[in-house]
């Protein structure tokens, strides 16, 4: 699944997110790739205030790329309704950027959504407390100010802004997001999204309108990390089941974000005006429109002709794609380092959070010796090569490199390398043995065959899913690849063996860790819940709550590779690969547009709003101010590269997603 970006999350078989979770791509689960995590980069407990950022902290240079500078011309066409050709300004002068997407949205309301796509709608609408630089990920200032704690760490003070506006003209105070956390911490239908940021949370007060105090049972260290969307007291309050309040009925959307949301067809397209009145200034553009495509070719295709402005695939392009779009005019293709793993999960049983079991996943994979008989039989380096065609790196960790502070690697002799002869003879300790027919058959007769959910519309599990039908059949076991638009019905139901998975992975990687935690299970069985996939372990959990507890940035970070070891170890989640951002843009309707990170990044599903807030047409014609802290921007004349050694090093960091499931 991929997740929250807010998580980023893109459930490869169902982000974070924001910014929070998804678990496939086209899926909710896949959106869970996307959510993403949230980890200040200054030490939390210190005080921090608005103002030009202080000096980032050194960077870990991982990958080498060029960051090339952008060409650009002019004009674009309204995304409704597309020129044939090319697109152009519209009649009443407005310039609106295009982004084609191929993953729907799954709720616009703040409280459930875990889609990417839909998390990054809410970064682009809300405000956060805080928010993170482009160059860096470190926490920067958002609808707070400043935040500082106690002596003992266990009350956060947080001066929030007095020059924010929701779009309907009324102020947005600390009342605000105090009514948003207790919401949130009422668990009244709002348990889907974001809660896990507050389940630590004692008390939250408003003392005045610039005062927000949020009293804890406990230290924790994400409060510089609080992916949640502030939303509008005043309009919220009169909602009623909020869990079955999707918050696409009434446009515009209230909001105080860069965008506002003015209109919205389901499967069709989402549709914002810039915020004339946002307090860091107005986006360039006057529109945004994200542009559903069922089919990924038929939305590069419509970015050859200039019917949109950008692509980002699903969540990437694949390699034919991305190549045939760097042969067409007018057309930038940006590569850089991802924030999203692309994994195996295997269904451990699920279960509800009272532990009543559900579903009918094939009780085999209970046992550890077969699961990792079958991660054994994968040969990741073969995937990198053939499917990804070098736009990825090899997995081995839960948090991909980009992320350095927190990426882990096995030992060598806890690496499950590809290894038939070993697999084998993990099926034969487990009691599976071949009969005469060559087939893995069980005590009791049965033959070894495993269902595996894949997102129809993402050609990567497809293509991944025939892999391992060959080698996952040389050694006896049958498999059915069971390709679906939603695979999150069958993946909340339990109704699955094993599912391609994925997350975008926050700069903080507490969200993504704690949507394997036992409190992250469904309270009724089949409801949807915060869980990646019904894992739920007390040796887990005590890690969980140790690192989230550590206010200390090098021990917390050995804490989480810990955490990752024992993922790695367990056999329920194995991770493939890294995928490459992969996306790209026309030049002469976008004269330049920041990457996240800046160095080298990506530009679709960032942890922050700076891409499409700082997009500028390519004809010049917006005159809006530039309040953009971050200072890197890819243009015609810019587009910083770092030489080091004869190569070009990417600085690499960074939550999806929460921020969702892809």
């Amino acid at each position: 699944m991929d997740t929250q970006d807010q998580h980023g999350r893109t459930r490869s078989p169902r982000s974070p997110r924001s910014p929070r979770p998804s678990r496939f791509a086209g899926s909710l689960q896949f959106a869970r790739f996307t959510r993403f995590t949230r980890f200040a980069r200054s030490h939390p407990a210190t005080p921090h205030t608005e103002g030009p950022p202080k000096a980032p902290p050194r960077l870990r240079l991982l990958l080498a790329a060029g960051a090339g500078a952008l060409a650009l011309t002019a004009g674009l066409a309204s995304p409704l309704n597309p020129a044939p050709d090319q697109a152009e300004a519209k009649a009443d002068g407005k310039d609106t950027l295009t982004v084609a997407v191929a993953q729907s949205v799954d709720s616009l309301s703040p409280f459930l959504a875990q889609r990417l796509l839909s998390t990054s709608i809410h970064r682009l609408t809300y405000e956060y407390l805080t928010n993170y630089d482009a160059k860096d990920n470190h926490a920067i200032p958002g609808f707070a100010t400043k935040w500082e704690p106690s002596a003992d760490k266990l009350t956060w003070t947080y001066t929030i802004r007095d020059d924010s506006k929701w779009s309907d003209g009324k102020k947005a105070t600390a009342e605000d997001a105090s009514w948003t956390f207790n919401k949130l911490m009422s668990k009244e239908g709002t348990a889907t999204s974001n809660s896990g940021f507050v389940s630590n949370f004692k008390k939250v007060t408003a003392p005045s309108p610039t005062e927000l105090v949020i009293e804890l049972k406990k230290p924790q260290a994400t409060m510089a990390a609080l992916d949640v969307p502030i939303v509008p007291k005043h309009v919220w309050e009169k909602v009623g089941d909020i869990s079955k309040y999707n918050n696409d009925k009434s446009f515009p959307m209230v909001g105080n974000g860069p965008f506002i949301l003015d209109d919205y067809k389901t499967d069709q397209y989402v549709k914002l005006k810039a915020n004339k009145n946002f307090w860091r200034g107005a986006p360039k553009f006057d529109e945004l429109v994200f542009k559903t495509y069922k089919d990924q070719d038929a939305a590069v295709a419509a970015l050859k002709k200039g019917e949109v402005s950008f692509v980002a695939g699903q969540p990437a392009l694949t390699p034919a794609q991305a190549n045939e779009l760097k042969g067409t005019d007018n057309v930038k293709v940006n590569e850089g380092p991802g924030r999203r793993f692309f994994a195996l999960a295997t269904n451990p049983g699920a279960q509800t959070r009272d532990r009543k079991k559900f579903g009918d996943g094939n009780k085999a994979l209970l046992d550890k010796k077969v699961r990792q008989a079958l991660f054994l039989s994968v040969d990741r380096e073969a995937l990198v090569d053939k499917v990804f065609q070098g736009q990825a790196v090899e997995g081995e960790g839960y948090i991909p490199p980009r992320f350095s502070e927190y990426a882990w690697k096995p030992s060598a002799d806890q690496k499950l390398s590809y290894d038939p002869k070993k697999a084998a003879q993990l099926l034969d300790e487990a009691g599976y043995k071949k009969n005469g027919d060559g087939k893995r058959v069980g005590k009791d007769g049965k033959p070894l065959d495993f269902r595996i959910l894949c997102h129809a519309t993402d050609p990567n599990d497809k293509a991944v899913g025939k892999y391992l039908k060959e080698w996952w059949g040389d050694l006896g076991i049958g498999l059915k690849v069971n390709c679906l638009d939603d695979v999150s019905v069958p993946w909340y139901a339990g109704e699955y063996d094993l599912a391609f998975d994925g997350w975008s992975v926050n700069p903080d990687p507490d969200f993504v860790l704690g949507i394997h935690a036992c409190n992250a299970l469904p309270v009724k069985a089949k409801e949807s819940a915060a869980t990646d996939n019904f894992i739920c372990d007390k040796k887990y959990d005590e890690l969980y709550n140790k690192q989230l507890a550590e206010y200390d940035p090098a021990k917390r970070a050995e804490t989480v590779k810990e955490m990752q070891s024992w993922l790695y170890d367990s056999g329920y989640m194995n991770i493939l690969a890294y995928p490459n951002a992969v996306e790209a843009y026309r030049t002469d309707q976008i004269k330049s547009i920041t990457t996240m990170p800046t160095a080298a990044g990506n530009i679709y599903g960032q942890d922050g709003y700076w891409s499409w807030w700082s997009a500028v047409p390519a004809d010049g014609k917006s005159s809006s101010k530039d309040g953009s802290s971050t200072g890197v921007i890819i243009g015609i004349a810019a587009a910083a590269v770092v030489l080091v050694g004869g190569g070009v090093l990417f600085a690499l960091r960074r939550r999806s997603t929460a921020e969702d499931r892809e």
